[in-house]
C-alpha cells in the first residue's frame, strides 16, 4: 500500500494523467446519468434544477447525438489519460524518438521469437548474440569453461571458480545497455597491485559467486542486474581441462599439450583435442535448452579452444544430436594463428565432424565476400570446391566492413533468421 501512494509523490508525472482519466470517467458517468434522468423523470418539485440539468445534459439536442457527444468526450479523455499515464511510466525505459506502441510491439515480437541455442565462445559468440537479440529474447548461450589463460585463468587458479571471461562477454552482448556495460565489463585494471590484468566483469562475477555461493547463481544474478534478455550457461560445472595432440614442425611424433591457453602457442597443427576428465556431465539447464530449442547455432569462434570444448561434453553432444531443432554451423571468416592456419571452409567442418561424427549439422554457413584488409598472418577462410559440393552449404556476405576479420552481427543474424524461416516457416508473432 505504501508503494502505491508513492506513485503520487511530486515529480513522478502521473497525477495529471490520473486526473484526466477520472475526469473522463466522471464525464461519461454524468452523461449516462443525464440520459437515464431524461428517460425516467416525470415531475419535479424544483423546475429550475430540471432546467439547469437539461441544459447541462444538452437536452436541446437529439438524444442519440447527446449520447455520442458525452460518450466520445468521456472515452476520449480516458483513452488519452491512459496513454499519457503509460508514457510517463515508461519514459525512463524509452529512447528519444521511440513511441510506447513501437517499443511494446518490438518487445512482444522478440518475446515470441524462436527458441535459439548458440554454442561457442570468445568474440565470435558475443558477435552472434549481439545480432540475434534483435530478433528474439529466447536466447541461450552455451560457453566453454576450459579457459585457463589471462584474468579468467588467474581467478580459476586462485579462487577455484569456473573461468568467467566468455560468460562476461556474452552478458555484455545481451545487455539492453550494451554501449556502457561493454566498456564497464571489459575494463581492465592496469598497474594496481593484485588487480593488474583483471577485467571488472570477471571480478564482478567472482564476487557474486562468493555472495550467492555458486557460480551458476552468480551468472543468473549478473544477468538480472544487467537487464539481460536470454541466458548464458556454462556447458558443464566441472573443472575440466582441454588437452591436444599437436604435430610440431620437424618432429615425427605428436606432442601432448595441456591447457586451452597453451594449445595455440604450440605453433603446430592440431590433430585432436579432448577434455580431462572426459566424462564431465553437462549442466542440466543446458540439456533442457538444447532439447527444447527450435534452432541450434554452433560457432563462430575459435575452432579447437572455444567451439569443440563445448561439444566434447558427451551428454551435451548427445542432446544436440537428439534435438529436433534446425542445426547450423557458422564457419569463421578468417584463419586463426596456432589453430586454423590455411584452413578452408571444408577444413573447419571436417575438423568438427572428425571429433563429433558426421552429419551433425543441417546447414553450414560460410562467408562468400572477401573485402577488406586482414591483419598480418591472417587469411580468409574461403569456400573451396569440396565445400561447394556439400549440399548443406549456405553462403552470404557476412563481413563487418570496419573489422573484416569478424562477422557483422546484423548480417549474420539476418542470414540465420532467413534460414530458419525458409526451413521452418515464419517467425512467431
Amino acid at each position: 500500500m505504501r508503494s502505491f501512494f508513492r506513485l503520487f509523490s511530486p515529480g513522478i508525472g502521473i497525477k495529471r494523467w490520473l486526473l484526466l482519466v477520472l475526469a473522463g470517467i466522471t464525464l461519461l458517468g454524468v452523461g449516462l446519468a443525464m440520459f437515464l434522468l431524461d428517460l425516467y423523470r416525470t415531475d419535479s418539485a424544483n423546475p429550475a434544477l430540471l432546467t439547469f440539468l437539461a441544459y447541462a445534459a444538452l437536452a436541446f439536442l437529439p438524444r442519440p447525438l447527446r449520447v455520442l457527444i458525452f460518450g466520445s468526450l468521456g472515452l476520449g479523455m480516458i483513452g488519452f489519460g491512459i496513454w499519457g499515464l503509460n508514457r510517463s511510466l515508461m519514459r525512463p525505459y524509452l529512447r528519444p524518438g521511440v513511441s510506447v506502441v513501437d517499443k511494446l510491439a518490438e518487445f512482444r515480437r522478440r518475446e515470441r521469437g524462436p527458441r535459439v541455442v548458440v554454442i561457442g565462445g570468445g568474440h565470435g559468440l558475443s558477435t552472434l548474440l549481439r545480432g540475434m537479440k534483435a530478433h528474439t529474447h529466447n536466447l541461450t548461450a552455451v560457453v566453454t569453461v576450459a579457459d585457463d589463460g589471462g584474468s579468467s585463468g588467474e581467478l580459476r587458479r586462485t579462487m577455484g571458480i569456473l573461468p568467467p571471461g566468455d560468460i562476461r562477454n556474452c552478458l555484455a552482448a545481451l545487455s539492453n545497455d550494451e554501449a556502457l556495460l561493454t566498456q564497464l565489463f571489459q575494463y581492465r585494471f592496469s598497474g594496481a597491485p593484485g588487480l593488474d590484468g583483471h577485467s571488472f566483469g570477471n571480478l564482478f562475477i567472482s564476487a557474486l559467486s562468493e555472495i550467492t555461493g555458486s557460480f551458476e547463481e552468480a551468472v543468473a544474478e549478473s544477468g538480472r542486474v544487467l537487464s539481460v534478455h536470454g541466458r548464458v550457461l556454462p556447458s558443464t560445472l566441472h573443472n575440466v581441462r582441454l588437452v591436444a595432440d599437436v604435430q610440431l614442425p620437424h618432429v615425427v611424433n605428436e606432442v601432448r599439450i595441456e591447457g586451452e591457453s597453451q594449445i595455440p602457442e604450440a605453433a603446430g597443427r592440431i590433430r585432436r583435442v579432448w577434455l580431462e576428465p572426459n566424462d564431465a556431465p553437462a549442466f542440466p539447464p543446458v540439456i533442457q535448452a538444447v532439447l527444447s530449442a527450435e534452432m541450434i547455432v554452433v560457432g563462430p569462434g575459435s575452432l579447437y579452444t572455444s567451439i569443440l570444448p563445448n561439444l566434447l561434453v558427451r551428454d551435451l553432444l548427445a542432446a544436440v544430436r537428439s534435438s529436433p531443432a534446425l542445426k547450423i554451423f557458422v564457419c569463421n571468416l578468417a584463419t586463426q594463428a596456432g589453430e586454423t592456419a590455411a584452413y578452408t571452409c571444408y577444413d573447419h567442418v571436417r575438423a568438427v565432424e572428425e571429433h563429433l561424427g558426421d552429419r551433425l549439422f543441417d546447414v553450414v554457413v560460410c562467408n562468400d565476400t572477401y573485402e577488406g584488409r586482414l591483419p598480418d598472418g591472417v587469411r580468409w577462410v574461403e569456400i573451396d570446391e569440396r565445400a561447394r559440393s556439400d549440399s548443406r552449404l549456405y553462403n552470404a556476405d557476412l563481413v563487418d566492413r570496419e573489422r573484416p576479420w569478424r562477422h557483422d552481427p546484423i548480417r549474420l543474424a539476418q542470414a540465420l533468421v532467413d534460414l530458419f524461416m525458409e526451413r521452418t516457416g515464419p517467425l512467431s508473432g
